[in-house]
């Protein structure tokens, strides 16, 4: 089928909530089929950015905050919502402040840190499903100390500083609670590896090490994927580079 053929119709709707901080939908839809479904539930907020800082050392700058959502504590990054001139927290990106504006405020008011060293990682949207808000996500490299918090009246977090092997604990603990945030993390990650120059400096002792490790996988995976070595030895030289590496 082609993606026309995929699309469904949306044939009426009734705005249940509809302010200043939510747009919130039931809709009627129409299949490709012909058949209609009711009700399905979505919602416009405002466009937000999540931050992956980190400081000389190479460590990251994470908060701890509490989420209604799920009622509880969570470590994530620093993060929060696109500033607007129109009154509104959605709506069309022309009444909206730059993302990267945004970003640097966030990080500024959040920990009292600023950068400048910036990379735009991904622009993704927060929850394709059931919303049409989008979220900036951007790396911000050797951090330095500016100032205090300048947190919101709403605002109550604790700053709090990891090593990337805490954090890569946290998340397959299922404790870094923000799934863009993972994803912001795996992307990050990525893009280090492929510094150019003195990128290489800025990465911690531990950083390092977890780098060589993967490249050096990497290129075991490849091997044994094209059939130059045979899974014995692929097994065998993972493990020596296991110890080697201290991984």
């Amino acid at each position: 089928m082609e993606d026309k053929d995929l699309a469904w119709e949306e044939i009426e709707t009734e705005h249940i909530v509809q302010d200043e901080w939510i747009d919130f939908r039931k809709s009627t839809y129409k299949y490709p089929d012909g058949r209609v479904f009711a009700p399905y539930y979505s919602y416009s907020r405002r466009d937000y950015t999540v931050i992956v800082a980190s400081d000389e050392d190479g460590k990251y700058l994470c908060v701890r905050q509490f989420r209604q959502g799920i009622k509880e504590v969570t470590t994530e990054f620093p993060a929060g919502g696109i500033e607007r001139t129109d009154g509104k927290e959605y709506g069309s990106k022309d009444a909206a402040e730059a993302a990267l504006d945004c970003a640097k405020r966030e990080l500024r008011e959040e920990t009292g840190y600023e950068s400048s060293d910036w990379t735009h990682l991904i622009t993704v949207p927060s929850n394709a499903t059931i919303s049409d808000n989008y979220a900036y996500v951007f790396m911000a490299r050797n951090c330095m100390k500016a100032g205090e918090q300048k947190l919101d009246d709403t605002e109550y977090l604790n700053v709090k500083k990891l090593s990337a092997d805490e954090i890569e604990e946290l998340i397959h603990a299922g404790k870094f609670q923000q799934s863009v945030h993972v994803m912001a993390w795996l992307l990050a990650k990525e893009k280090k590896q492929n510094l150019p120059g003195d990128g290489w400096n800025v990465l911690s002792h531990e950083e390092k090490t977890r780098e060589l490790y993967n490249r050096q996988k990497h290129t075991l995976d490849q091997f044994l994927e094209r059939g130059a070595i045979s899974k014995a030895q692929y097994e065998k030289s993972l493990h020596d580079l296991t110890e080697k590496m201290g991984m």
